[in-house]
């Protein structure tokens, strides 16, 4: 039977219309046929059967694979989350932590100096001091017209009070100036994250897009060969 040989997978013998060259069949189903057969010769042939066993196989794994893609993507977005040191905290606090007492006053100090209920007061004792001295003391003032005094205690108060607002205010920078950087680091984090999703779907959908072609081609070869047969 020149028209009659041997399946290198089942070594049976089979007719010329029941066998298929190995020559001309795809790569990737070849690479499978060898791990369970690494005797295969190119030059020899192999049944329908076996190969659709095989293609079949080579189809579940690419389903399967398929799967196993989209577990190790969401397993590694969410150990790539987790693993990192989470950036987002209350800077505010943390700054406010390590503030000593005398910042904490100078703090309080320039809140109430910079508020109407310190204008509104210390305006009533501006009027008091004025009324005492001109009125209500009229023989023995103890700050007469032009009120020397009460210049020198405006001028010592703005003496102590614009270094005090000063120190308040630099602090104020500083905690502005870390809520910035970090800030500018939850931003970068969340950019470089999303960059890197993006760079996986993409190879994700590459690889989605080149395994239903594959199947295809597999699909139309087995119809053609069905066809042929008819």
């Amino acid at each position: 039977m020149s028209d009659s040989h041997n399946c290198q997978v089942c070594r049976k013998l089979k007719s010329k219309d029941e066998l298929i060259p190995l020559a001309i069949i795809r790569k990737p189903i070849i690479d499978l046929i060898i791990q369970e057969h690494n005797e295969l010769n190119d030059s020899g042939f192999i049944c329908n059967e076996d190969l659709n066993i095989y293609r079949n196989k080579y189809i579940q794994n690419l389903l399967e694979q398929e799967k196993g893609d989209l577990t190790n993507l969401e397993e590694s977005v969410i150990q790539s989350i987790n693993d990192r040191e989470i950036l987002s905290r209350n800077v505010d606090s943390e700054y406010d932590q390590k503030l000593t007492y005398g910042d904490r006053i100078a703090d309080k100090i320039a809140a109430y100096g910079g508020s109407w209920k310190f204008i509104i007061l210390f305006s009533i004792i501006l009027v008091l001091w004025i009324s005492i001295n001109s009125y209500i003391l009229l023989t023995k003032p103890f700050d007469p017209f032009p009120f020397i005094l009460l210049n020198l205690v405006l001028s010592c108060l703005a003496a102590i009070q614009a270094p005090v607002i000063m120190m308040s205010q630099n602090r104020q920078e500083a905690k502005d100036r870390v809520r910035s950087e970090h800030d500018y680091q939850v931003n970068l984090k969340a950019e470089v994250e999303i960059r890197t999703l993006h760079q996986k779907i993409d190879h994700l959908l590459t690889h989605q897009w080149e395994r239903l072609v594959q199947i295809q081609q597999i699909q139309l070869e087995m119809m053609q060969e069905i066809k042929t047969r008819k």
